[in-house]
C-alpha cells in the first residue's frame, strides 16, 4: 500500500528539481535572488504551519520537517532565508497580540516574509540587546550579531532583554530606519548567499501594538533549551543530498546504502525525540542524537568529498558545496550546551 505525498511535499520536491538543485552552485557564489523567493512563496511552503484560517496550510509537523529536508539538501541557502519565517509564524499562531491580526495573515499567504534576530537572548547574562519601556512603546538598544535574509525580508521578530531579565519580542521592518542600521553582508565560509548581516541598533523604537511577547528569561530559556537540542531537518537534508553524489559513482553505492540505513535510524530516533510531550525531561537525549546525526552529516558530506576526487576542489562542485554547507549546519543554532556536547562527543571518538 502506498501513501500519496502531501501536496507541499509534492511542490517542494518540483521546485527543488527544477530550480533550486539546476542553479544552487551559482546560487552559492552569487547570492539567493528575490525570483528564489518568490517561487517559496507560490509553493505555499512559506504557510506550511500556518493556521488554515489565516491561509495557511497547518501542515503536520512530518510534512514541515519533510520539505524543510527537501529545501536544504537541494540549496541550503534558500532553505536558510526562508526557514527564518516559520518561527514567526509559530509564535503569532501560539500567542494572542494586536500584531497578529495584522501580520499573521500575509506572513501565512507569502504576501510577506519574516526574519529573526533573537538568537542573542540565548547569551543571557550578557545582553547583547536591551529593551527599554518608553511610554507608548520600546527602544532597543544593542548590536544583533546575525541577521539573515537581509534585502529579502519585509518585516522581522526582534527580542531584547529588559533591566528586569523581561524579554520582549516585537515585530519591526526589515530595512534600515532610524536607530537601525545594517553592516555589509558578511562574507563567510559557507552560506554567504543567505545575505546576512549584523544590525546596530541606536534607539530603535518600536510602539506597543507591536509586541508579540514578553516573557521572563527564565522561562524563554525552558522553552528553548529542548528546542534547541533537537536535530535540524537540514542536517538529514544536506546529508542524502551527499549520499545521493556517493551512490552515483560505482565504488561508493556500498558506502552510501551503508550511511543511509544508519541516517535513517537517526533521523527516526530524533523526529521521535522532538514530538515528546516533555521536552524538558529529554534534553540530554536529544543532544546526545543530534550529535550522532552532526557525525553522520560529516561521514556523508567527506564521502561525497571523496568520491568526487580532485573535481571536488572546484567552486562549482556540487560535493564541495555540500560539505560546506555540512560545516555551517554544525555550528547553526548552536548553543552552549550542544557545543560542550559536541566537543566531548569529539574527544571520546
Amino acid at each position: 500500500m502506498t501513501t500519496t505525498p502531501h501536496p507541499l511535499v509534492t511542490g517542494a520536491q518540483r521546485l527543488a528539481r527544477d530550480l533550486l538543485v539546476p542553479q544552487a552552485e551559482r546560487v552559492d557564489q552569487e547570492g539567493v535572488p528575490v525570483s528564489h523567493v518568490e517561487a517559496v512563496k507560490r509553493a505555499g511552503l512559506l504557510g506550511v504551519v500556518a493556521p488554515r484560517e489565516y491561509g495557511g496550510a497547518d501542515a503536520p509537523v512530518a510534512v514541515a520537517r519533510e520539505t524543510a529536508e527537501i529545501l536544504a539538501g537541494a540549496c541550503c541557502s534558500t532553505w536558510f532565508v526562508q526557514t527564518q519565517h516559520h518561527t514567526p509564524v509559530k509564535l503569532l499562531t501560539t500567542y494572542d497580540s494586536p500584531v497578529r491580526e495584522k501580520l499573521l495573515r500575509p506572513l501565512a499567504t507569502g504576501e510577506l516574509m519574516a526574519g529573526i534576530a533573537f538568537a542573542h537572548v540565548r547569551a543571557f547574562p550578557r545582553v547583547p540587546v536591551r529593551a527599554v519601556a518608553e511610554k507608548g512603546g520600546w527602544r532597543f538598544e544593542g548590536r544583533v550579531p546575525w541577521y539573515t535574509g537581509w534585502g529579502l525580508n519585509d518585516v522581522m521578530l526582534l527580542a531584547g532583554v529588559t533591566d528586569s531579565a523581561e524579554v520582549v519580542f516585537v515585530f519591526a521592518d526589515a530595512r534600515e530606519q532610524p536607530g537601525l542600521t545594517p553592516s555589509a553582508p558578511m562574507r563567510l565560509a559557507a552560506l554567504t548567499a543567505a545575505r546576512t548581516v549584523s544590525l546596530e541598533l541606536d534607539g530603535l523604537w518600536v510602539a506597543d501594538e507591536s509586541v508579540v511577547l514578553r516573557t521572563s528569561q527564565e522561562e524563554f530559556a525552558l522553552v528553548d533549551l529542548p528546542r534547541a537540542a533537537n536535530s535540524s531537518p537540514a542536517v538529514f537534508g544536506v546529508a542524502d543530498a551527499a549520499l545521493d553524489l556517493v551512490a552515483q559513482t560505482p565504488e561508493g553505492r556500498e558506502t552510501a546504502r551503508s550511511l543511509r540505513a544508519r541516517l535513517d535510524e537517526v533521523r527516526q530516533e530524533a523526529y521521535a525525540l522532538a514530538d515528546r510531550p516533555a521536552p524538558q525531561d529529554s534534553v540530554p537525549e536529544r543532544l546526545a542524537v543530534k550529535t550522532r546525526a552532526y557525525d553522520l552529516l560529516r561521514t556523508a558530506t567527506t564521502a561525497a568529498i571523496v568520491a568526487g576526487g580532485g573535481r571536488s576542489m572546484a567552486l562549482d562542485s556540487r560535493a564541495q558545496r555540500l560539505a560546506r554547507e555540512g560545516m555551517f549546519l554544525l555550528v547553526q543554532g548552536q548553543t552552549a550546551e550542544a557545543r560542550r556536547r559536541h566537543l566531548g562527543s569529539l574527544a571520546s571518538g
